[in-house]
């Protein structure tokens, strides 16, 4: 048997439970990983809640949240090549990555850096992948100023990285009591509130050039005052508004050779991600809890012993 967090129907945190459920076992192509680490992240709570992606198996109850992971291979399926058991390793599904063993096809993995804590591995992919995809779908270029909403969350701190990476200026939306995490990312922080549009014009003394929105709301109508084309503004939240407005979203473009060139861009120290807190697997309900209490700076994750 094999545990794993599950839910019997649609709801909050309270409906969380950890349940031993039949080992899973790998096919062809597939691998099986003894998990150490799965992040949690707003997507996770849309599926708890009772929301499933379009492209998504609906294969009834219970189902298991979770759609990134990392671990340890302990089972290989036949036709995989290039991994073997024991090898270290992090990766994305679709669900049920809340558990003790996660199967996985071949091509969603890539081998962890050796330097890589488990709780980094676990949260790295949707985050790093989403923010490579945003800045990557936004074209930035040396010399732009880019404003980013929600700068000191997951994404927001590696879409920040990334930019200033191309050489990009970065500015970066978020409370006060993250600015000096801001500072350490070599990002120029402002604070929400009154006359927000005006103090980010005067910081980015000329034009602001595009936007990773992760905030959505009033701060992308700000986005919109500040960003000339709005094929420039991509928003990870507001999905409703991006085809009224014409502004972007993030397509589907995981892969393990994208995830594997940020693996390696941590594994040379030149791509931070913070972890804000880790629980036990059996605590699932609580990192929701504490997911649902914002201010998050960078990831939670779960751990499996």
């Amino acid at each position: 048997m094999s545990r794993a967090v599950v839910f019997h129907e649609p709801g909050g945190p309270e409906v969380l439970r950890v349940e031993d459920l039949p080992e899973p076992q790998a096919g062809p192509g597939e691998v099986r990983i003894r998990t150490r680490a799965a992040g949690v992240q707003p997507f996770d709570v849309a599926v708890v809640e009772g929301w499933l992606p379009a492209f998504a198996t609906d294969r009834g109850w219970p189902r298991i949240p979770g759609n990134e992971f990392a671990g340890v291979i302990d089972r290989i399926g036949e036709g995989v090549t290039g991994f073997a058991v024991g090898d270290e390793v992090l990766g994305f599904g679709l669900l049920n990555s809340y558990r003790e063993h996660v199967v996985a096809p071949a091509e969603h993995i890539t081998a962890k850096p050796a330097a890589m804590p488990w709780e980094v591995a676990g949260g790295f992919t949707a985050a790093a992948q989403t923010a490579h995809i945003a800045i990557e779908e936004l074209d930035v270029r040396e010399g732009e100023t880019v404003l980013v909403h929600g700068a000191a969350g997951a994404v927001g701190g590696v879409a920040s990285q990334l930019a200033r990476l191309r050489g990009a200026t970065v500015i970066g939306a978020a409370r006060e009591a993250q600015h000096d995490y801001l500072r350490s990312l070599g990002v120029v922080p402002v604070a929400y509130g009154p006359e927000f549009v005006e103090r980010v014009r005067a910081l980015a003394g000329g034009d602001v050039h595009a936007s990773v929105d992760g905030v959505g709301g009033q701060a992308l109508d700000a986005t919109l005052e500040l960003v000339e084309h709005r094929g420039r503004i991509v928003t990870l939240v507001d999905h409703g508004r991006s085809e009224e407005l014409g502004i972007l979203v993030t397509p589907a473009k995981r892969s393990a050779a994208r995830l594997a060139a940020l693996a390696d861009l941590y594994a040379q120290g030149r791509l931070s991600f913070h972890i804000h807190a880790a629980f036990p697997l059996e605590r699932a309900a609580d990192a929701h809890r504490h997911h649902a209490r914002g201010g998050v700076r960078g990831k939670i994750v779960l751990t499996v012993d």
